[in-house]
């Protein structure tokens, strides 16, 4: 019960409550703070009292580390896993009996092994997806190779302009560069003239019609290269290159644009995963348009 004269403000209950504080005009509002909320804040100076531990960044690579063999998938294993910033505990399989025990016990038929945070991840390729880096599915189609080739041959081509002429004559820099490409990809086919046959045959009229011509291609190929590159015996190299070339290039069109086959292209050897099309019409039309120019070169037409 409140008495009759006493101030509904400065009754206990609302002092204790801390009610209707509302303090005279003019007076500064102070700001709230963490401490008047009755919030800690801890000294910045001080170290906190405890953190979450670190990531563990180890791992366990088992790979066959012997007097005559050393594995090199456990050696590309071991330097993904440190460039990928992992401490690695390596353990060598030094005896066939070592290793053939360790893949019992694991269950797994091939090394290297690695283990990350006690779970087994797999072999090298098994890594390579752990990291996002998964290696081509063998068999898939790829450039790669093609690229390699005529970006050696263009900078070879250039080289040999700098070295033989001191200077960079861009005419003879493309002449340079057809002839390379066409040595280089004769090598290529060279290394397994059987496969490299038995692809051909796939596509190419003239082999289809005469077989030995499969396997003659090769030698055609690079010896025209050869002497073009020479400079020597035009009347040699200008013929073989225009007739290789124009049937070359009439049955991969044949094959992929009007028959429309999905074919793999031999002009990379018989081993190659580069899709039969664009890559190979182009071989074929820089033979056709070097035997033109270099044989009407040499009969004096161009000068």
């Amino acid at each position: 019960m409140l008495r009759k004269d006493a101030n509904p403000q400065d009754t206990p209950d609302d002092d204790m409550l801390g009610l209707d504080q509302t303090p005279p005009l003019g007076t500064p509002i102070p700001l709230a703070t963490p401490l008047a909320a009755g919030i800690s804040v801890p000294d910045p100076g001080l170290e906190p009292v405890s953190q979450a531990p670190a990531q563990d960044r180890t791992a366990s690579l088992y790979r066959m580390v012997m007097p005559k063999h050393i594995c090199p998938y456990g050696q590309k294993a071991r330097w993904l896993l440190e460039r990928n910033g992992y401490t690695v505990d390596d353990h060598w399989l030094e005896t066939r009996e070592a290793t053939d025990r360790f893949q019992r016990e694991h269950d797994v038929e091939t090394t290297p092994q690695v283990f990350i945070g006690g779970e087994r991840i797999g072999g090298y390729d098994e890594l390579g997806q752990f990291f996002g880096h998964p290696l081509p599915v063998e068999g898939s189609t790829s450039y790669k190779p093609v690229i390699a080739i005529f970006a050696t041959a263009l900078l070879m081509a250039i080289a040999v302009s700098i070295a033989a002429l001191g200077t960079l004559a861009p005419v003879r820099i493309v002449e340079w560069f057809i002839a390379i490409s066409m040595c280089i990809l004769g090598i290529q086919k060279l290394q397994d003239v059987e496969s490299f046959s038995t692809m051909f045959l796939n596509y190419d009229l003239a082999a289809q019609r005469f077989v030995p011509y499969a396997y003659l291609y090769p030698f055609l190929e690079t010896g025209a290269g050869i002497l073009m590159l020479a400079g020597i015996l035009t009347f040699v190299s200008a013929p073989i290159a225009l007739v290789i070339g124009t049937i070359g290039a009439v049955s991969v069109f044949r094959a992929v644009y009007v028959q429309k086959r999905e074919l793999k292209c031999a002009c990379v050897g018989g081993s190659s995963n580069v899709p039969l099309g664009f890559v190979s019409l182009t071989e074929d039309l820089m033979m056709v348009a070097m035997g033109l120019w270099m044989g009407a070169r040499a009969l004096g037409i161009l000068g």
